[in-house]
């Protein structure tokens, strides 16, 4: 490989938010993000809305993203795109467009894993110091929650995983009981700034071994919420800021339990996190603690690269067209792509 400037497009697609992003070499020119909120009255997303939004939103995001780097389209060297995991409708239009944008430009086209790039995030320069190998890679998302021992950029081996919800879905299924709007983990995280975490106790879930789950604290949670609004139908009211710092101490304290176990077990002190609970500034404060506790080193991506971005996209992207890793035209989205 030359030592010519490598310029990739990046396309997120994975679920309901349509991205687009040019890095130079590892660094990063634009990141431009469409989010759909028309999911929010429902309470979630809705698959078949979001495929149409990504159809809409696509060619203007990327426009958008090359004006932004100001580079032209002949410029680019690769096109990285999510091929998985997600949701299937959302993956066919961010692939479909990148292989024929590829096949238009005469460049080659780059599939990636979404997992992997919430991980490999952590690699965009910007400055910082970056992990060394081996480390203890968490993804805590909406969609997934998996621990992850990281031996070289594609050398991954999942330790564990959630058996049932996510971090993320079981922040939203609690916020949506307490009737907040969707994604609730945000306004959750900023209620608890005022409330008292150690108000109401739920139980944590014992699993052995290196996976975890979330379903049984949501079912107490409704279970305990039932119970207290039959004797005072204000409680909620009354409680929500204690409430929502209780729940979130116990989904926090249940992860990193897991991620204690997992970083003893394997001799690791180096912890990666990515994806959009690790914006959570609970769990942020928290892991400060742990960090001088337990001597590790956290990493955690810029706030703009946590949720679902195709920046994150471009640098798994830069990190495969570096090592000549590339894909071909067969390539198909994979809605349970695992690595």
């Amino acid at each position: 490989m030359s030592n010519k400037d490598i310029y990739i497009l990046g396309i997120e697609s994975s679920c309901d938010d349509t991205s687009a992003a040019i890095l130079k070499n590892n660094k990063v020119l634009s990141n431009k993000i469409a989010n759909q909120s028309i999911h929010k009255k429902y309470g979630g997303v809705v698959p078949e809305l979001a495929s149409r939004a990504h159809l809409s939103n696509i060619i203007p995001v990327v426009e958008s993203a090359i004006k932004e780097s100001g580079i032209s389209l002949n410029d680019i060297s690769a096109i990285a795109f999510t091929r998985g995991p997600g949701l299937m409708g959302s993956l066919i239009v961010g692939t479909e467009f990148a292989k024929s944008l590829g096949v238009s430009l005469e460049v080659p086209v780059i599939e990636v894993n979404h997992m992997q790039a919430h991980i490999l995030s952590n690699f965009i320069d910007n400055g910082k110091k970056k992990p060394g190998f081996p480390f203890l890679g968490v993804t805590i998302s909406g969609g997934h929650t998996q621990f992850i021992l990281v031996e070289d950029y594609f050398k991954m081996k999942i330790l564990g995983e959630t058996l049932d919800d996510a971090i993320g879905e079981a922040f939203d299924k609690c916020g949506k009981k307490l009737g907040l709007d969707y994604p609730a983990g945000p306004e959750i995280d900023k209620l608890s700034k005022l409330g008292d975490e150690y108000k109401f106790n739920f139980p944590l879930p014992k699993v052995e071994g290196g996976n975890i789950s979330y379903s049984g604290t949501k079912t107490a949670f409704i279970n305990f919420l039932h119970n207290n609004i039959n004797k005072n139908k204000n409680f909620i009211d009354e409680n929500l800021q204690d409430i929502c710092a209780s729940i979130q101490k116990n989904l926090v304290d249940n992860l990193l339990n897991k991620v204690n176990f997992l970083a003893t077990k394997n001799n690791l002190n180096s912890i990666i996190f990515g994806g959009g609970v690790s914006a959570n500034s609970y769990l942020k404060n928290r892991l400060e603690d742990e960090s001088r506790e337990n001597n590790w080193e956290i990493f955690i991506p810029e706030l703009q690269y946590t949720t679902d971005n195709a920046a994150m996209i471009g640098i798994v992207g830069y990190l495969k067209y570096s090592t000549s890793k590339l894909s071909d035209l067969k390539s198909t989205p994979l809605p349970r792509y695992s690595f």
